[in-house]
This record gives structure tokens, sequence and C-alpha cells, in this order.
């Protein structure tokens, strides 16, 4: 009868703690989650992508999920920028060229490293 009730307990601990990280990272912008529920709009600037493929990610952490490979040459808006990371906008064309990581939900911005961009100069007169 001890072993169950310590069975249980330990269960019901193991389950606790689950829940209470996951509630965690869902409010920072963690795995498969948002950093930011509305896109902001674009600043002007724009970026293309520089080498071969670049994960966009939910967030702007490697340890957020990659939504989508963007090819070389891709421009993308920026909506923002935190730290060394870029905030993207991104079009319904990069799902038909990108290379999908994963089903999308609606997604239409993104975070790169910004060591795998160019920053695209504006047309001038």
């Amino acid at each position: 009868m001890r072993t169950a009730v310590a069975r249980a307990a330990a269960c019901s601990c193991v389950i606790g703690l689950a829940l209470a990280v996951t509630a965690a990272a869902q409010g920072r912008g963690g795995q498969g989650q948002p950093a930011v529920e509305k896109a902001p709009p674009p600043t002007g600037e724009r970026v293309r992508v520089k080498v071969g493929h670049a994960n966009v990610h939910m967030g702007p952490t490697t340890v957020n999920e990659v939504i989508v490979l963007a090819p070389k040459g891709t421009v993308l808006p920026v909506l923002g920028r935190r730290g060394e990371w870029v905030h993207v906008g991104m079009s319904p064309a990069l799902r038909k060229t990108g290379m999908v990581m994963r089903w999308y939900k609606n997604e239409d911005n993104g975070w790169i490293h910004d060591s795998l961009l160019e920053v695209v100069k504006p047309d001038g007169p």
C-alpha cells in the first residue's frame, strides 16, 4: 500500500512540474509559441538571405521552432530587431519557394539571425 501511495505522489510531482514548465515556456515565446502575438508594421528596411538557406524561427533564439527555410536571395521586410536577431515578415510566396519545416498556423512573421542576412539598399534616384 505504501508503495502505491509513493508512486502516486511521485507521478503527481512529475505531472505538476511538466505543466509548470509548459506554462512558463508559453509566456516567453518558447518552442512552438510566437514571441510576438501580432507582428509590428514593417520598418521600411529590407534584408536578403545571403546563404544557401536561412532558418526562420518562431522566436529570436535557436531554441524556437523553425517554421521555414528561406532560400538564398529571398528579400524580406524588417519588422524589428532584438539583439542579433531580425524580426521579418513572411509573404505567402515564401511558403511556395521555401522549405516548409512544419505545418503553418497562419504565421506571417518570424526571426532570422542577422549573420545570415544582408541589408538591401533602397533604390535611389
